[in-house]
């Protein structure tokens, strides 16, 4: 049951029971046609979009990746791994249409009515390896950011068959199988920055041993400027290849500290970072940076990223191939399920989930 327009949340407790339990989310919010956000989407003052510097003509960079062997591709791959933690690749393995049909099977599930999403909410869903949900750790956040998502952990092809939503679960294995190829040629160049030059059965397990994907759906909001999609945060994730649509509005932290830079949405692109994961098996020479997504008032906006880990069971730390060859180790060797957990457990807070393995 939709509140009334006159003062419709000023209460809690009926806006966590309209996006929340009622499985309406903050798409169901952006219906309702509202003049003003509701407070509990209003960040503090220094988490605002119009508090940062952005850099106008700044850019993250673009790799072409139809000579991926080659060693000048090689070298820019590295290169933007250490010293931006983000890039854009263009001319990859993964075929156009699997990445449009990925993309229509996200507006086809968030289309789906409230209760039906509903389904795999948290209180309702038959697995914890599918949530449908709203915001990043609702009971953990002072301000919530207006963003819905389905979040679909790979198991097993059976599994997907029996648990996935039938409305985009092919479209969504597709894209997974399809990146496969091109996240096995960027960890096999980024491997061998690092002196590893031969990825065996142990290590891709380590590098990619478990993947999951999110069908994010940022609505159109009103007063954007007051709110985020998605707050400061760097990812858990060895990497992720992000599929954006063409609307825009992912920031990625530049190199001068306080400054953002814009990701372009180029058609047929993917946006690669490298993760906490990573950063940490690479002891710091790859960097996982900070971004967030800024919210929109005049279009909706989705994004399709795999995030590509190592499995909860793996101890993960510097490569010892690196400390072999001198290298004081930065980091310690922790759990990954416990650093998994640890990013969870709180509000997006930037960089500082990695502090949780420093030595």
């Amino acid at each position: 049951m939709a509140p009334t327009l006159a003062d419709p949340f000023n209460d809690s407790s009926a806006l966590i029971d309209f996006v929340i339990n009622q499985g309406n989310g903050v798409k169901g919010l952006s219906e309702l046609g509202l003049k003003a956000l509701p407070k509990q989407y209003i960040q503090p003052f220094e988490e605002r979009m119009c508090m940062i510097n952005i850099i106008p003509q700044g850019s993250i960079p673009i790799i072409d990746m139809s000579n991926w062997e080659d060693p000048k591709v090689a070298k820019s791959i590295c290169d933007a791994a250490s010293e931006w933690g983000f890039f854009q690749i263009v001319n990859h393995d993964v075929p156009v249409e699997v990445l449009e049909n990925v993309k229509g099977a996200t507006y086809n599930f968030f289309r789906l009515p409230a209760e039906v999403k509903n389904k795999y909410s948290k209180e309702h869903s038959s697995s914890n390896n599918v949530r449908f949900g709203t915001s990043f750790t609702p009971q953990a956040e002072k301000a919530l950011e207006w963003k819905d998502y389905l979040s679909l952990f790979y198991v097993s092809e059976e599994e997907a068959s029996a648990l996935w939503p039938s409305i985009c679960r092919e479209q969504v294995l597709d894209y997974m199988k399809k990146s496969e190829v091109v996240i096995k040629q960027l960890l096999q160049v980024l491997m061998k920055g690092l002196y590893v030059n031969e990825i065996d059965e142990a290590k891709e397990s380590l590098l990619m041993g478990s993947m999951r994907t999110n069908l994010n759906y940022y609505p159109k909001c009103p007063n954007p400027e007051l709110t985020v999609g998605v707050g400061r945060h760097s990812d858990v994730s060895t990497l992720t290849i992000l599929l954006q649509d063409e609307i825009g509005g992912l920031f990625v932290r530049g190199n001068e500290g306080d400054d953002w830079i814009h990701v372009p949405p180029i058609k047929g692109s993917l946006v690669i970072n490298v993760g906490d994961a990573l950063q940490i098996m690479s002891n710091g020479r790859y960097r996982s940076v900070e971004h967030r997504v800024v919210a929109n008032g005049n279009k909706n906006r989705i994004s399709v990223p795999i995030f590509v880990n190592p499995r909860p069971i793996d101890m993960i730390g510097p490569l010892p191939e690196l400390v072999a060859n001198g290298e004081k180790p930065i980091y310690k060797q922790v759990l990954y399920s416990d650093y998994v957990k640890h990013f969870f457990r709180k509000a997006h807070d930037g960089k500082k989930t990695v502090e949780f393995a420093e030595l």
